[in-house]
């Protein structure tokens, strides 16, 4: 924030910000100059509001070009293409575990051996909830009792968060207990004191590369330490959502962790289930979940699986096979989504460094992946901030979707979404948010000003 009072040029979809006045930290404000400023930029506000926009920022969906870059799948495979490797007739039923060519290709961006890995279905958000099904109705391997026959099913809820998580669990009524989140990923010291005392406690979910909405991408000690902690639950497994493993806004993602390897050497070769997808690589409604685990469970998980189906979607799989080659061929591809995605997240970053830096009234992420913008406002300014985007027609995420039961304690995180708008679209929505953050830090601080 360069300045206090901002002034509207030009008209949607090209609005932007000019610059009259000092550099000001609102902390350092009397009252009556917050007020001062507080009447400012009501007036930027109402400008705003004016404008009549409808835009949205809410979730992190692949743009219409991002897609555009895999519409070769559209042909594929040919006419007569629809043998794999094998000989398979992947126009038929069977083959439970997918096709070993994808599971490969994609069992090497996700750290999981081909043998451990599954491809089924095109959503990793329904293998997240099948599982948990699973385990609610039957138990899993190390289960003593199907987990709807305890008194009592707990997860663990690293926050912010990704909200799907917390929704599979708060659906079967599984309590969420919410753990910090470090740089370096969610902080073990916590997990481990809640784990190693509490055999309710079933399970954790974890974003680990480019964590949503954070950026946060977990270190080989934090993941060990994990793999590692003394569980009362014989049955407690970690959620290895690995959504974003090569989704990089930089020139290579990290190398994924081999956590199957680690679990095993740790004594707990059951803990981990690695999920992924190529929602975000290919086509969102037609893409291939990835779910990997040892043996024991794997053999566990489609034997619940094939009651409920005879094989996944081969020739949707088979395209994918085609469409790609080899993993070299995957990151080629998402070096193409990197080049449309990484000026939207300069974007963002320049205004909210632009607008908000110097008045000291938010932090934010720097994420060199993933995406979302992971943004923090003064506590108890959230909701406020989002309200007044809505009324202005810009819609964010819903205060408190970060965390459990949509509950912030300090009303203080917003997530943002910069992928799906056009590059003049999201420069108006984000300059706007600029301004709602503004305007809400100056009644939050009039608040509690002693002056």
């Amino acid at each position: 924030m360069r300045g206090v009072p901002y002034a509207l040029e030009g008209s949607f979809p090209h609005t932007r910000f000019t610059v009259r006045g000092p550099a000001l930290n609102y902390h350092s404000m009397s009252a009556d100059n917050l007020r001062d400023t507080q009447a400012e930029l009501r007036k930027l506000y109402d400008e705003l509001c004016a404008l009549g926009l409808s835009l949205d920022i809410t979730r992190g969906k692949p743009a219409p070009d991002q897609l555009d870059l895999s519409n070769g799948l559209l042909g594929l495979p040919g006419e007569d293409d629809y043998l794999d490797a094998a000989g398979t007739d992947t126009r038929n039923y069977g083959g439970i575990a997918g096709l070993k060519e994808l599971r490969e290709i994609f069992g090497e961006l996700l750290g999981v051996d081909a043998a451990n890995l599954i491809a089924f279905g095109n959503s990793s958000l329904t293998l997240m909830h099948d599982v948990t099904v699973a385990a609610l109705l039957h138990g899993t391997p190390d289960s003593e009792r199907p987990w709807a026959k305890e008194d009592t099913v707990k997860f663990l809820c690293p926050a912010p968060g990704y909200d799907r998580h917390f929704a599979i669990t708060e659906s079967f009524g599984i309590e969420m207990i919410t753990v910090p989140m470090n740089p370096d990923g969610p902080d073990v010291a916590a997990i481990t004191e809640l784990v190693a005392a509490d055999p309710s406690i079933k399970g954790l979910w974890v974003v680990p590369t480019y964590s949503n909405p954070t950026g946060v991408t977990f270190s080989a000690d934090v993941t060990k330490a994990l793999l590692a902690v003394p569980a009362a639950a014989a049955d407690f497994r970690i959620y290895w959502d690995n959504a974003y493993a090569v989704h990089t806004l930089v020139e290579a993602p990290p190398v994924p962790h081999p956590v199957l390897e680690w679990a095993a050497e740790a004594g707990h070769p059951n803990r981990v289930y690695v999920l992924g997808s190529t929602s975000k690589i290919t086509f969102a409604g037609a893409g291939v979940a990835f779910f990997g685990s040892s043996a024991d469970n794997l053999a566990w998980f489609t034997k619940h699986l094939g009651i409920s189906t005879i094989g996944p979607d081969k020739v949707n799989q088979l395209r994918h096979v085609r469409f790609f080659g080899d993993a070299d061929g995957v990151r080629a591809h998402m070096a193409k989504h990197r080049e449309l995605l990484a000026p939207k997240f300069a974007l963002v970053l320049d205004i909210l460094d632009d607008r908000l830096g110097d008045a000291k009234v938010a932090d934010w992420s720097h994420p060199e992946g993933g995406y979302f913008i992971n943004l923090d406002v003064l506590d108890g300014a959230a909701k406020r901030t989002i309200e007044l985007a809505k009324n202005a027609g810009i819609a964010l995420t819903a205060a408190g979707s970060t965390y459990p039961y949509k509950q912030d304690p300090r009303d203080h995180n917003i997530r943002l979404a910069p992928t799906y708008p056009g590059i003049d679209d999201l420069r108006t929505a984000m300059e706007g948010v600029a301004t709602c953050v503004l305007l809400a830090a100056t009644e939050t601080l009039l608040t509690t000003h002693t002056d």
